[in-house]
């Protein structure tokens, strides 16, 4: 708690400090069944402590309905980008009675999630806005005993199928934070202050406005683009206890009938499934690759095997250069990146030299590695696609291609050994949530880095004068899946590129010329005269820089200020080659 505190001071003095409004500035609406605004101080300073700066809108107490069904409040007139919702328990105007009948209290629900629909729906009306919702957390009050859990009307009964219709019935640009699983974990009686309630309408204990407001964050930066993706893994008394070097590859514990050995194993186990949702795991260990290597290919209690790991780097050099050919191998940057390391000495010189990089601050017993990964919950994500779940595959699959690049001189030679296969196609609803995650996660390969949530994207598809298209890939070592967006807008005989993002583990295989040929013929299909489009600047995405004068755009403007170049293309010729087979 010393820590939360430190920040709420911190955040106080912050406040002090008089910000500009600016139109680059996020912004944010904070309202609530409940007092919101030492959420939004603290929220304002960790955002601005993650290099986001923020205009924030404090509802008034008890304004959820009052802000969001009155069309000309000042919610409306502010044009937030996000709006973060705090619902109450004490909002439910009347609980299942005594032996109500489980048809009434489907009613009941029915009625409490058609109200939260109707804020949402009324939200939206703002094109791009993005809904942070926070469930009810469920008071500790029993009525009914030990029976509670058990009778359809009690009030933890309902509540808790109010909190997973509302998880299943929300639209794609609300986020539902789980409060009160967090609650749960802090403990209930240390949650609620009833006190501070009745005095000043404060819906949760101080101690902890710090924590709640580090889960709005993670939400945010994900909006952002801003999503962590790798976990970088010391071995030795990381992964397992003891020193391979010295102990042997018997001598290491990881025995199962040993209790640190357990623990170490239960942190594999752990370790792996972060692997199975779509975490790549890389290993950077002070080693000789040889010998770190020996427990993953001949200890029988390992868990984790070589094959889940997509970047092994084991050498004597220091960890920061060893993160940066991590980093340079799996072509993501550091800010991708989680570090695990046991020694404390290691974790301060990555914090110091890198800190992009997120480091977890390790305990010291293994029994909680994972317990900690939790608590600081790195890896927040908003959707979970098919190609997150392969991406291991994928980069373990590069690892051939490279053994092949590196066996052929000729770098076309190298592209048509790879048999590529590809295709561009129209989206169809089947593919919005990931197109949507690509252009959200994007951030070297992304010409403009505006961001867009499935409901943005649902009502382009239905739009004539939008087209999204998305683009795969697929060659002898594995396929790659959905790898490319590009949104389309029609403006009378004109056309703009409004979106163009890449995955980079595909960059200069010829998907660009691909995909551009197909943009060209939807241009054409529209009648459109001219082609236009833009490059805004970003501290990642020097990378497409030139890619519209490559294609033979003519530059016809730019702003210093907006970061912004304006190209413009008459000539639909395609003139370009690559090689990938179109099925």
């Amino acid at each position: 708690m010393e820590n939360n505190s430190l920040i709420i001071r911190q955040a106080r003095k912050y406040a002090k400090h008089k910000s500009v409004a600016n139109s680059k500035n996020l912004r944010i609406a904070v309202i609530g069944s409940y007092s919101t605004q030492h959420i939004s101080m603290v929220l304002k300073y960790l955002l601005h402590e993650e290099c986001i700066e923020t205009d924030i809108y404090e509802g008034q107490y008890n304004g959820i309905a009052m802000d969001v069904l009155d069309k000309s409040s000042d919610l409306y007139m502010f044009k937030p980008d996000i709006v973060i919702v705090f619902p109450y328990h004490e909002d439910i105007h009347a609980y299942p009675d005594v032996l109500e009948t489980q048809d009434k209290v489907e009613r009941r629900i029915n009625l409490e999630v058609d109200y939260y629909k109707k804020i949402w729906s009324n939200l939206s009306e703002n094109e791009g806005v993005h809904i942070i919702q926070t469930n009810f957390v469920i008071p500790p009050l029993r009525q009914y005993g030990n029976m509670e859990k058990k009778l359809w009307y009690s009030a933890s009964s309902f509540l808790t199928v109010l909190n997973q219709r509302i998880l299943m019935e929300c639209p794609a640009n609300v986020t539902i934070v789980d409060l009160d699983e967090f609650a749960s974990d802090v403990g209930k009686y240390n949650w609620f202050d009833y006190s501070a309630y009745f005095l000043y309408k404060l819906g949760f204990k101080m101690d902890y406005l710090p924590e709640v407001c580090k889960l709005l964050v993670r939400q945010i930066l994900v909006m952002q683009g801003k999503t962590r993706k790798c976990l970088v893994l010391d071995l030795d008394n990381t992964v397992w206890g003891g020193i391979i070097g010295d102990d042997g590859c018997e001598g290491i514990r990881l025995d199962p009938n040993d209790a640190v050995g357990e623990a170490y194993r239960f942190f594999q186990k752990y370790i792996l499934s972060l692997k199975n949702r779509g975490v790549i795991l890389a290993v950077c260990s002070k080693n000789e690759e040889s010998i770190a290597k020996t427990p993953f290919e001949k200890n029988k209690n390992m868990i984790l095997k070589l094959d889940d790991i997509a970047c092994f780097v084991a050498n004597w050099d220091d960890k920061v250069q060893n993160l940066r050919r991590i980093a340079e191998k799996l072509n993501i940057g550091l800010d991708s990146m989680v570090f695990f390391d046991d020694n404390p000495a290691e974790r301060k010189l990555v914090h110091d030299f890198l800190p992009m990089v997120h480091v977890v601050d390790v305990p010291e017993d293994p029994a909680y590695y994972a317990i900690q990964i939790e608590k600081e919950s790195p890896f927040e994500w908003q959707q979970l696609t098919q190609e997150d779940v392969i991406r291991n595959t994928d980069y373990n699959s590069n690892e051939k291609r490279e053994k092949l690049r590196e066996s052929i001189v000729d770098y076309d030679v190298y592209l048509r050994a790879l048999e590529m296969k590809g295709r561009v196609c129209v989206l169809s609803t089947e593919y919005v949530q990931r197109f949507t995650q690509l252009i959200n996660k994007s951030n070297q390969f992304n010409v403009r880095t505006i961001r867009y949530s499935e409901t943005d994207i649902l009502k382009y598809i239905h739009d004539q004068n939008y087209k999204c298209l998305y683009s795969e890939l697929e060659d002898k070592f594995g396929n790659h899946g959905l790898i490319s967006c590009v949104i389309l807008r029609r403006e009378g005989a004109d056309a703009f590129i409004d979106t163009w993002v890449m995955s980079c583990r595909v960059l200069k295989r010829g998907v660009e010329e691909m995909m551009f040929e197909q943009v060209l013929e939807e241009i054409k299909k529209w009648g459109c005269e001219t082609l236009y489009a833009e490059y805004i600047e970003t501290n990642k995405n020097a990378l497409v820089r030139h890619l519209y004068d490559q294609f033979g755009f003519l530059q016809i403007s730019s702003d210093e200020e907006a970061k912004s170049i304006m190209y413009r293309l008459t000539d639909f010729k395609f003139t370009g080659a690559y090689n990938i087979t179109k099925i």
